[in-house]
């Protein structure tokens, strides 16, 4: 059961699934196609783009397009989508549509050209609702949020097995200020999903996060979402770990760079959820101590740092601020908003006597001991009697091959990134709750 897709095995084509106890699987596909806008033809000539030549971009995108309808995904998840081209807009439709797909597409804002593309197909799904959720920030990006729920015999656990999918495609991060945006669109995105669950009264059920989203597993990005709870459905099924940053790659970027940034992440209802804005807190100053250690300052260093010129053995607002500044965490259009700082010196000042001492510094910023991630096992419920359905991960692929080794081949030209479908088993599991 163990295969690969096309030439290296069926096993992740969700029409022709079971696991071994013969319950019925879905897949997931996320896949940033590479906009045509985008796509440089000629290393000598940057202004060259496939969008000039019609005959390259409509191949390209019907091989694609094969290569979808070929492993047929429960879920497709496209970023890049060239929402700007009606025609390729309608070739998409057109093939996904009779192919049994439910499509939904999203352009990104301030007329960028490119956008998302969401298909679900009804033989698996019957869609509850979608939103689109616009960021309005710099970097013109957006999200859309699909409420499905399984027909039969893919909701063989309960009548009404719901899920909720989540596409988008994160900033770029060109340069440092960049980086704090992306995590506000993260965190964008979690709060929608969380004032959505609770605007429609849902219980809990698994929640599955798809797209490009420009960073590493080494980057803040990656922690936050672990420290909601969420996993990386690729590393789950390889048995990979936190530490494991280069066994798998899957984007050759602009640069000449190779790295893994396309993700399906999976939260299932059995696992504990910290507080959102705990979670937020903490990546920010995850954020603010990578940057005082990149300089080489010590526990003491960094304390004296955010004093600035106060003489007290005590941080105030207006050096937490300055400090912020100084870090390029603020003061740009792109910073932290006043509220998320005032957020941050809350958390910070735990007695709330409007200072921070030392051992406050040592808690909340430097060490940040005050909630721990949990493992993968203690990160369970465990002893909740009620039931609800999960997912658990099955198999996941990437392709080309090549990319599962860490190495991208030259010869592959569908995109500049490379395609992930993953393999899901819905399995019953108990609630949790969130903690703070």
């Amino acid at each position: 059961m163990k295969g690969r897709i096309s030439k290296i095995g069926s096993y992740a084509i969700s029409s022709s699934i079971k696991d071994h106890h013969q319950q019925p699987c879905i897949s997931c596909t996320t896949f940033n196609i590479l906009a045509p806008i985008y796509k440089r033809l000629s290393p000598k000539d940057q202004s060259i783009r496939e969008s000039d030549n019609k005959a390259y971009w409509m191949g390209r995108n019907h091989r694609i397009i094969d290569w979808l309808l070929y492993e047929r995904s429960s879920i497709i998840c496209l970023q890049e989508f060239w929402v700007g081209n009606e025609e390729l807009v309608r070739l998409y439709e057109k093939r996904l549509g009779d192919a049994g797909y439910l499509c939904y597409k999203l352009g990104r804002t301030n007329n960028r050209g490119d956008g998302l593309l969401t298909a679900v197909h009804k033989d698996y799904f019957r869609v509850v609702n979608s939103r689109d959720l616009l960021f309005n920030d710099c970097g013109d990006r957006v999200a859309q949020l699909l409420h499905v729920e399984l027909v039969p015999p893919y909701s063989q656990y309960e009548s009404h097995q719901q899920v909720l999918i989540v596409n988008t495609h994160l900033l770029f991060p060109h340069d440092s200020t960049l980086s704090i945006v992306r995590l506000q669109q993260v965190y964008k995105i979690l709060q929608y999903v969380e004032s959505y669950q609770k605007e429609v009264n849902l219980s809990p059920m698994p929640i599955m996060l798809c797209g490009d989203w420009n960073g590493s597993k080494r980057g803040h990005v990656y922690k936050f979402l672990r420290s909601q709870g969420f996993v990386s459905s690729y590393d789950t099924a390889h048995r990979y770990t936190d530490s494991d940053a280069h066994k798998w790659v899957s984007h050759r970027n602009h640069r000449g760079n190779i790295c893994a940034v396309d993700f399906i992440w999976l939260l299932n209802p059995n696992r504990y959820r910290k507080l959102l804005k705990t979670s937020w807190s903490e990546a920010v100053f995850g954020m603010f101590r990578y940057l005082l250690r990149r300089a080489s300052l010590t526990a003491e260093d960094a304390f004296a740092f955010l004093k600035t010129d106060n003489d007290g053995d005590y941080i105030t607002f207006m050096g937490f601020c300055e400090t912020l500044r100084q870090l390029n965490l603020t003061g740009h259009c792109n910073g932290l908003t006043t509220k998320e700082i005032k957020d941050l010196w809350t958390q910070a000042d735990i007695d709330g006597n409007g200072l921070v001492d030392y051992k406050e510094f040592q808690q909340r910023i430097w060490n940040q001991t005050w909630s721990e991630q949990r493992d993968a096992d203690d990160g369970e419920a465990k002893g909740n009697k009620e039931q609800t359905v999960g997912f658990s991960v099955k198999n996941a692929v990437l392709f080309p091959p090549e990319v599962e080794k860490g190495k991208w081949p030259e010869n592959y030209s569908l995109s500049d990134h490379a395609r992930l479908t993953v393999v899901f088993s819905p399995i019953r599991m108990p609630c949790s709750q969130l903690v703070s």
